[in-house]
């Protein structure tokens, strides 16, 4: 009897996880196998090629990431493609450049790296396979549980989530490392071995090679007890999402009054929420009790202001606004505008004009073909009359100096976002353009 007896890989959990997770209706989409040249994902690789009639009339497709870290990389990528050859499987390959920055993790910039070689190609509807099992998720579990990551991090790997215009699968996140193995001997698999898996520096490794085999040994189930864990720790950090977007986690801004309304726990699981739905990693308990504080305690005279990596808050009004950190820089001097087409200031916004009559700036103003000066606080002299407007449109402080200023020559015909000003201004049956300012977005 084989060492994989009594297993039917139709019937396994993870078929009907991709299944459920395709499209219904619509034409036919690409399953993409990452597959790295490694046990794990070759057994997904040819696990998969034999459910092709199953997963019809969708397409299975491999991509390998070479990531030139390992004198044997481009070896590596020769067996892939060889394997997926006599699977008759297409492969992709995509080169990276993984070397982390000065000061970053290794394993971090492989990660990045890797992830957006694999999103590159992503279509609509598509699923991303990876082969992470159950053992992987035990690993992620004690890592975030070892850095006091709190439910989100304790939830581990999600078996589904978005990944671009797709979605990221992890169809053998129930199958332990012993199964994979099982699987790989029955079909004689042969695979590379990448020297770095065992290198027991990296955290993961260490895991791997020393600490769960000797929970093993003590509790046989402790990879599945784990797991099981994440799953409920899923479930729980569901419900604190759910409880942070009642609150108001989903909002642009957060307002003080807002925050001060909940207990101690649910400002900390707002703030977590609202961070997270802008796209801000997790801060430091630390960092969190930080912005609350300012938060609850900040007075109307200050502008408290709280940098959390690539973004800030900043406190205004009563509200809690997010920023990219630090601030994009305006242009250096003003930037001639043709109104025939968008002008986008990176970092800023975008202007666009559209023709009208007897709104906008009057046309006659503007020359053959229409143009106008754009600029900012910093290339114009005085200003107490333009702070004001600008204070009256809301703006808030730091966005002052980052309003585009519409000019023809000395004369100042709009402050964008703003009706124009009244010398400027096309009156009934005369041309103009009507200014459309929309601010970027970080």
């Amino acid at each position: 009897m084989s060492a994989d007896a009594g297993f039917d890989p139709a019937l396994d959990p993870g078929l009907d996880r991709i299944k459920a997770a395709l499209p219904t209706n619509g034409p036919p989409v690409t399953l993409r196998i990452a597959y790295s040249g490694g046990r794990d994902s070759h057994v997904l690789l040819h696990w998969l090629a034999g459910q092709r009639a199953a997963l019809a009339p969708h397409r299975l497709r491999a991509v390998h990431v070479e990531h030139g870290l390992h004198p044997d990389s481009a070896r590596w990528a020769d067996h892939c493609a060889a394997v997926c050859a006599a699977l008759g499987l297409p492969l992709d390959v995509r080169r990276v450049d993984a070397h982390p920055a000065r000061g970053d993790s290794a394993e971090a910039a492989a990660r990045t790296a890797r992830y957006a070689a694999l999103a590159a190609d992503m279509q609509a509807g598509d699923l991303l396979l990876t082969a992470h099992h159950q053992d992987d998720q035990a690993e992620t579990v004690l890592l975030a549980l070892l850095r006091g990551a709190g439910l989100a991090g304790a939830a581990a790997m999600p078996g589904l989530r978005r990944f671009g215009p797709g979605w990221l699968l992890r169809p053998l996140l129930d199958w332990p490392a012993s199964r994979l193995a099982r699987y790989a001997y029955t079909h004689a698999l042969q695979w590379v071995e990448d020297p770095s898996n065992g290198d027991a520096r990296f955290d993961r490794n260490f895991l791997r090679a020393e600490a769960l085999p000797l929970l093993g040994r003590r509790w046989p189930a402790a990879s599945a007890g784990l797991a099981r864990h994440a799953t409920h720790a899923a479930e729980a950090q569901a419900l604190l999402d759910e409880l942070a977007a009642a609150d108001g986690a989903t909002a642009d801004t957060l307002a003080v009054t807002q925050l001060a309304a909940l207990s101690a726990p649910r400002q900390r699981n707002l703030l977590r929420g609202w961070l997270r739905a802008n796209g801000v990693p997790a801060p430091s308990r630390a960092r969190l009790e930080a912005l609350r504080h300012q938060a609850l305690t900040a007075g109307a005279d200050r502008l408290p202001y709280l940098p959390l990596g690539k973004h800030a808050v900043r406190i205004w009004q009563g509200r809690l606004h997010l920023t990219p950190e630090p601030l994009p820089a305006v242009p250096a001097g003003p930037v001639q505008w043709r109104l025939d087409a968008p002008l986008d200031v990176p970092g800023i916004g975008r202007l666009q004009a559209q023709v009208s009559l007897g709104t906008g700036i009057a046309a006659a103003l503007l020359g053959e073909p229409a143009m106008v000066e754009v600029r900012f606080r910093s290339d114009i002299s005085g200003g107490k009359a333009l702070k004001k407007r600008l204070q009256a449109m809301a703006v808030p402080p730091w966005e002052r100096g980052r309003v585009p200023l519409l000019f023809r020559g000395a004369q100042l015909l709009q402050v964008a976002g703003q009706a124009p000003r009244t010398h400027a201004r096309a009156v009934d049956g005369q041309p103009g353009y009507c200014i459309a300012w929309q601010p970027a977005k970080d």
